[in-house]
Formats: structure tokens, C-alpha cells, sequence
């Protein structure tokens, strides 16, 4: 990579990890939330606090977070990606400063709102960025996954260990300054962002507009039936089935392991030796508990930063509709494994689970270079934010999904459905490769 390329990555690693920071905390407050409020303030009534009520609350939020990707991608495409981002990492900075001073779930909502406006804008801007800057696009988004990987893993890692010391809504304001910091370093970082879009990528746009986007709402329909009428619609039906997974396991899974053998809280003083529980003046078991199921989350988000590696690298060496087909195809064999696996025991749901995080992030280096192969450079912005509205727009309504099958019916029964979400994913992957050949 040279010298653009990596001030490029750089910097788009840097917002990618501070946005799934951000993002996958969430499923960590949902716990706690269930357990503190009783209630959804609603001015003249309340709703009460339920997996199916919360689970609507988290999906205005993460709905937002792709709703706002389109508008996204249209302004990325007029006026660059480094003002977005910026503007990202402010927003989201300030939205985590509200989530940790909110008195009710009623501010709770407004807070994961306003997160999901700011956020909504990154990933259309930092894939443009990539697909339009770095000339070595694989590897761009490899190592740009890996750090949305780590920021995934480790941003809940460190709100877990902090939930040891201090409540939630402290964890909440400490997330959120180095958003600020990141902010600034946006502003400021030096490169060209259209360095890797060639004359022959250009000319081969086919009318399409080249570098400026869209200028108003004829265009902005002229482009997007360009867009559909060919392959993309199916690139479409894959980010969306990809979304409806992830959101659909992530945002209760901290939930559903809480109800598992050996995920029992245990007080983390009950860890210290008793000569210093003794000088300490602590008594046992009257601390602050530590949730295993917490550091399983985090684990299994962890080991995505080896899917993502290794789905960017394989973009650059298989046919990416028989990849998807393959990754979507064990996600689905998982699905159907993870309640009998659960049963087993402990170390065969590790096992599992490190699968599953895996597989997870596998496919997303893939269908992010799937994007980039059936659209023109100059509606890139626009490709990646319909990419989005799917992923996190559409896909949001799997949290929805999920709290309503818990609150009515069972775990089997929400990861069948699931299952059936990535089959669809699967087939839909080897369709596009028939259409590619």
C-alpha cells in the first residue's frame, strides 16, 4: 500500500472502530435496562419494559443507523467523505454524553436516535473512501474490518470491565470522548480521495455520473433505477438478509446466555483471596457481580476480526457469489446448532460461538466488494448507502424481530427463523454468481 493508501485506512479504521464501539454496547445496556425500568414514560401513559418494547427502542436507533445511509451516500458523493466522518464522530460522541445522562428509557430512545443519525453517514462515506482512494481496495477493507472487528470486541470488552466499578450511565460518558479527539484527527488528516478511481473505471461508467453524484431528486431516481435494474438488486437482497442475522442474534444474545448453565453472576470479590478480602474489609458475595455472559458477547465479537480478515482477503481470490453462498450456508447450519450446542454445555457453546463470530463478519468484506463491482464509481456514495439502508436500515428490524419471538415464543424459535434468513442469503449469493457468468 502506498502512501495514500494508508492514510486512507488509517483513517477509516479509526471511525470504523469508533462506530461499532458505539453500536455493540448497546446489547450490554439492554440487559441492565430490562432490570432498572419498569416503564416507557409516554407523556399521558406508559408501556411496560419487555424484550418486545426494548427491542423496539434499540431498532429506532440501529434503524436509523441505515435509514440515514442513503442521504448518506447522496452526500458523499457531493461534498466528500472527510466532512461526514467528522461530523460522525462529533455526533456520536454527543449522543453517548446524552445516553449517560438520560433519567429514562423515553431518553434512552432519544439517545440511541441521535446516535444512530450521526452514525448512519459513516459507512457510505469510509467504503466510498476506500473503493474511490485505495488503490489495493482488498486489502483496504480487510484491515478496515478488522478494525470495525476490534472496535466491536473490545469497545464492549471495556464497557463490561467497567460495569464492574461503575454504572451503566458512567460507562456511557467515558465512551463517549474519544469520539471528540477522533473528530478532530478527521478534519485534519491529508489525502486524496479519489486517487484509485481510474480513467478506464470512469469512462466504463456508462453514462452514469462520474464524480460529482447526484444534483437533485430526478437524478437521484435515474441513478437508483440504473442501480436496480441491474445485479445490485440482488447485492441488496444479500445486505439485507446479512442484516436481518446479525441484528437478529447480536441484540439479545447477551440476554439469552444470562439463562444458560455456567453464566451464573458471580461477585467479583468472591475472586479475591480471603487474607485480601481480610485486609480489604470485604465481605463475599456483597460486590459488584461479574457477568460471564458479557465476556462470551465480547469474545465471540472478537474472533470476527479474523472473519473479516480473511473475507477481505478472499474477495480478492474467490468468485464473491460463491463465497456469500458459502458464508450465508454455514450461518445457517449454525443457527440450527446453537440451542441443542447450548445444552451440551459450556465449552461446545464456545466452540459455537467462535464459529459464529467468525462467519458472521466473513461475509461482509464480501458483499462490501460486491458493491463496488456492480456500480459506477460516481454513485459509489449512493451504492454504499443503499447498501446500508439493507444492512442496518432493514437489518434493524431483526432486533425487533428477536424481542418479539422471545416475548411470545422461545430461543428454537428465533434461530430457525434465523436460519431461514441466511438460506435466503445463501441462494441469492449463488444466484448472482449464475448472473455474473
Amino acid at each position: 500500500m502506498n502512501s495514500n493508501d494508508r492514510a486512507i485506512t488509517a483513517l477509516a479504521s479509526l471511525a470504523h472502530g469508533a462506530v461499532h464501539t458505539y453500536e455493540m454496547t448497546v446489547p450490554l445496556f439492554v440487559v441492565v435496562w430490562l432490570a432498572e425500568f419498569d416503564a416507557i414514560p409516554l407523556g399521558v401513559a406508559s408501556v411496560d419494559v419487555t424484550t418486545a418494547t426494548v427491542g423496539v427502542v434499540v431498532t429506532l436507533g440501529y434503524g436509523l443507523f441505515g435509514l440515514g445511509a442513503l442521504p448518506g451516500g447522496v452526500l458523499v458523493d457531493r461534498v466528500g467523505s472527510r466532512r461526514l466522518i467528522s461530523a460522525c464522530l462529533l455526533g456520536m460522541g454527543l449522543s453517548y454524553v446524552l445516553l449517560g445522562l438520560a433519567p429514562n428509557m423515553l431518553v434512552v430512545a432519544a439517545a440511541l436516535v441521535l446516535w444512530g443519525a450521526a452514525a448512519s453517514v459513516y459507512h457510505p462515506a469510509g467504503l466510498s473512501l476506500i473503493s474511490k482512494g485505495v488503490s489495493e481496495r482488498g486489502t483496504g477493507l480487510a484491515y478496515h474490518g478488522v478494525a470495525g472487528n476490534l472496535g466491536i470486541g473490545l469497545g464492549p470488552l471495556a464497557a463490561a470491565v467497567m460495569l464492574l466499578f461503575v454504572e451503566w450511565r458512567t460507562v456511557a460518558l467515558v465512551l463517549g470522548a474519544p469520539a471528540v479527539l477522533a473528530a478532530i484527527y478527521a478534519a485534519r488528516a491529508d489525502f486524496d480521495e479519489t486517487a484509485a478511481v481510474a480513467d478506464s473505471e470512469t469512462a466504463a461508467d456508462g453514462g452514469s455520473k462520474a464524480t460529482s453524484g447526484v444534483d437533485d431528486l430526478g437524478e437521484f431516481l435515474a441513478e437508483s433505477r440504473l442501480l436496480f435494474a441491474g445485479g445490485f438488486a440482488l447485492v441488496f437482497v444479500v445486505v439485507m438478509c446479512s442484516g436481518l442475522y446479525y441484528r437478529g442474534v447480536l441484540t439479545f444474545l447477551p440476554e439469552l446466555l444470562r439463562d444458560l448453565p455456567g453464566f451464573d453472576p458471580i461477585p467479583v470479590d468472591a475472586l479475591l483471596p480471603e487474607s485480601l478480602r481480610s485486609a480489604l474489609g470485604v465481605e463475599s458475595g456483597t460486590g459488584r457481580p461479574l457477568r460471564p455472559q458479557d465476556y462470551f458477547y465480547s469474545g465471540l465479537l472478537l474472533v470476527g476480526v479474523v472473519g473479516q480478515y480473511v473475507g477481505g482477503k478472499l474477495t480478492d481470490r474467490v468468485p464473491l457469489g460463491y463465497g456469500l453462498a458459502g458464508a450465508f450456508g454455514t450461518l445457517a447450519v449454525l443457527a440450527v446448532l446453537f440451542v441443542p450446542v447450548s445444552a451440551m454445555g459450556l465449552a461446545p457453546l464456545m466452540v459455537l460461538g467462535a464459529l459464529l463470530g467468525a462467519f458472521l463478519f466473513v461475509v461482509q468484506p464480501m458483499y462490501q466488494a460486491t458493491v463496488a463491482e456492480y456500480t459506477p464509481s460516481g454513485t459509489r456514495g449512493l451504492s454504499y448507502g443503499f447498501t446500508y439502508l439493507g444492512v442496518f436500515g432493514v437489518g434493524a428490524l431483526g432486533g425487533t424481530i428477536a424481542g418479539g419471538i422471545l416475548a411470545v415464543a422461545n430461543p428454537t424459535a428465533l434461530f430457525l427463523v434465523l436460519a431461514g434468513i441466511a438460506a435466503l442469503g445463501a441462494v441469492t449469493g449463488l444466484v448472482l454468481t449464475r448472473r455474473a457468468d
